[in-house]
């Protein structure tokens, strides 16, 4: 179970804690082939709200209350021009639902989804459009045939609803399959329900179908991963992972398993290359480049199968990495109750370091371990990389260190691999003001003596030195 953003209002009228618990379903052919029916109808809905939005984007952007509000030094003015641009064009949440029933009403659509559906398929567009408003994103992305894979409802009073161990939708009931003896699931279902999303994975070519229930309250937590005591300092990198508190310390290869896969992956990818090129020559510029403009790509079946193969190793892949991070989000939990590390950019790693960063994720690591630190009660302190842990030392030396220096060795008499050494000064790091911080550099030269050979220890179990 995860936790995620409130978007129901409970029955006090005010944004509570939410998680989600994810149940399989059972269900037949004729069933199937019905939820294919829908979610086909709405990916149609979704891609028609998706490109209203983006022509009321461009409206806004090109409207003069807009190119004012950037002008604008007074931010509660700025925020007020910018809400007026918007809604002057109709780019808000409630017109986008409004845009999305219509449609609905209009045509075919309303034989296969609900108003609820339509609203948050409205909503669902309006966000993604409003990414690129605001500069968080390039670019929208219309979904593809057999590319909608989720959709859900605003209560569970009406459209998909979770009744008597089922979920009611339009006329279907799909049976969950529920182990009540997993004490997970039966913390879910004592929390009211907020709202139910239906979800199709492809698993092997086959389609399988889960509800998830978005529950008020907070996740269940197993004892064994239950907070610890003290200050973890983290240092984290594309493919290692340093973890110090006052009793332990471990450096360990980050996602190790997942190594193999990647030779995997390339082959499939490097054979998908070969018959793209075998079957479309004519794309294609002499020196191998793809040729400019719109083109017509043939897919042949071993094309077709290939890929379905590749999108299964990936599934495979995605599903491990995300078991692995989990059980070192707990391992890392019970090290301590509060966790300190530097706000990394893992879009500029992904540059430099980008087969293992697609590979390993560890943004997706550091926003697991603070979300489980922050719904467990932990603190998590991000700090600027501008302290430069890796090139300090705690007697006040600074040093630059190059990428491929894996020590830090000081002429206080400190040895110790680097990773390790950024985390423990991690602990040290103290917040002075809103975003600025400091190196208790005193503390950190106190409390060495009795870290050094936990350190030291931990740096003679390196994987690869």
């Amino acid at each position: 179970m995860q936790p995620c953003e409130s978007t129901s209002k409970s029955k006090n009228t005010f944004e509570t804690p939410s998680f989600v618990c994810e149940i399989p379903l059972r269900f037949s052919r004729a069933q199937e082939k019905k939820l294919l029916a829908r979610l086909e109808a709405a990916r149609q809905l979704y891609n028609a709200c998706l490109g209203e939005a983006m022509k009321r984007v461009r409206l806004v952007r090109q409207s003069k209350l807009w190119q004012q509000a950037q002008k604008e030094p007074d931010r509660k003015q700025k925020k007020s021009l910018f809400r007026e641009a918007r809604s002057k064009y109709g780019f808000t949440d409630a017109a986008m639902q409004h845009y999305a029933v219509e449609i609905r009403r209009s045509c075919w659509i309303k034989e296969h989804l609900d108003v609820h559906v339509a609203q948050k398929l409205g909503t669902r567009a309006y966000r993604a459009a409003g990414r690129v408003l605001f500069g968080e994103a390039r670019r929208v992305r219309f979904k593809g045939k057999n590319q909608m894979d989720t959709v859900e409802g605003k209560s569970n009073a009406a459209g998909i609803r979770w009744r008597n161990n089922c979920v009611a939708w339009k006329g279907l009931i799909l049976p969950a399959i529920i182990d009540l003896k997993d004490p997970i699931i039966r913390h879910a279902l004592s929390c009211r329900i907020k709202y139910v999303r239906l979800v199709r994975r492809k698993i092997n070519g086959r389609n399988r179908f889960y509800a998830q229930l978005v529950c008020e309250g907070v996740p269940y937590q197993k004892p064994q991963n239950a907070l610890g005591e003290g200050v973890v300092g983290i240092d984290i990198g594309p493919s290692t992972i340093a973890r110090v508190n006052g009793t332990e310390a471990h450096l360990d290869r980050f996602c190790e398993e997942l190594a193999d896969k990647e030779a995997e992956i390339r082959r499939l990818q490097r054979k998908l290359d070969r018959s793209r090129r075998a079957n479309n020559p004519e794309n294609y510029n002499p020196d191998g480049t793809v040729k400019k403009g719109p083109k017509k790509w043939r897919e042949s079946k071993t094309y077709l199968k290939t890929r379905a193969r590749l999108a299964e190793v990936q599934r495979r892949l995605a599903d491990h990495r995300k078991s692995l991070h989990g059980r070192m989000v707990n391992e890392t939990l019970r090290m301590g109750n509060v966790f300190k590390f530097e706000k990394l950019s893992y879009r500029s790693l992904q540059k430099v370091f980008g087969r293992s960063v697609n590979t390993r994720a560890p943004g997706k690591f550091i926003r697991e371990l603070t979300r489980k630190a922050e719904s467990a009660g932990g603190k998590v302190l991000e700090f600027s990389t501008r302290l430069g842990l890796s090139s300090r030392c705690h007697c006040g030396v600074r040093k630059r260190k190059t990428l491929s220096e894996r020590w830090h060795v000081c002429s206080c008499g400190v040895r110790c691999q680097r990773d390790l050494y950024s985390a423990y000064l991690a602990r040290f790091v103290e917040k002075v003001k809103d975003s600025e911080f400091e190196l208790d550099a005193g503390a950190a030269a106190r409390q060495w003596p009795g870290a050094g050979p936990l350190l030291q220890a931990a740096s003679g179990r390196i994987p690869n030195p």
